[in-house]
């Protein structure tokens, strides 16, 4: 019986090792293109602290490319950690928009945590990327705005055969974070918050 059960284990073994061996990695790098005549320009006044990963998950995963019956396949992840990527994509976004200032000339703060992004293929493949927005006062620290946002974006239904996936899942999930970083710089409540009111103090000025 002993031996029996040894022998299954390893001709289980041996079945599992073929699929993992199969399993590759592919490296993308994500893109933010600005929307230039969608997009909101604003006053530069603003400078970006380096957004946290809460996803739970390894920083440089996005997902992993799986068969029809959920052998993996592939793994895609990013070159640098994900909430690096995070915080580089709001910093374009914001000079896109003309609003990202020097650190010590900024009167606002935007940082937060990246709470998913990912992609995933099912019979279409599917991105999303889900972020809490926070918003500083960089002259006390206090909250003006903490709020999430979230991008979404689907693909056609991928067809066997047809070449690697992992071009169009990048531009999938490239998409979806360019989305919600599009929607918290553009969104009204965080503009009327962080609308000038009266000018700003200066040392020197008269």
């Amino acid at each position: 019986m002993g031996f029996a059960m040894n022998r299954l284990r390893f001709l289980l073994l041996a079945a599992l090792l073929p699929a993992a061996s199969c399993t590759t990695t592919s490296q993308v790098t994500l893109d933010y293109v600005p929307s230039t005549g969608q997009m909101r320009p604003g006053p530069a006044e603003f400078s970006v602290r380096e957004f946290s990963d809460q996803r739970g998950v390894d920083a440089q995963l996005l997902g992993t490319v799986r068969t029809q019956i959920g052998t993996p396949l592939e793994r895609v992840q990013t070159r640098v950690p994900v909430g690096q990527i995070v915080t580089n994509a709001f910093a374009y976004g914001l000079e896109a928009r003309g609003m990202l200032a020097n650190a010590p000339a900024a009167r606002f703060v935007i940082t937060g945590e990246v709470q998913e992004l990912f992609v995933q293929m099912l019979v279409r493949p599917y991105a999303r990327a889900k972020v809490r927005v926070t918003v500083l006062d960089a002259s006390n620290g206090q909250i003006v705005l903490s709020e999430i946002f979230q991008g979404d974006r689907q693909g056609p239904a991928y067809l066997p055969g047809s070449g690697s996936p992992v071009p169009q899942l990048r531009d999938l999930v490239s998409g979806a974070l360019q989305d919600a970083v599009d929607r918290a710089l553009d969104d009204p409540v965080l503009r009327n918050r962080t609308a000038t009111t009266a000018p700003r103090y200066e040392p020197g000025m008269l």
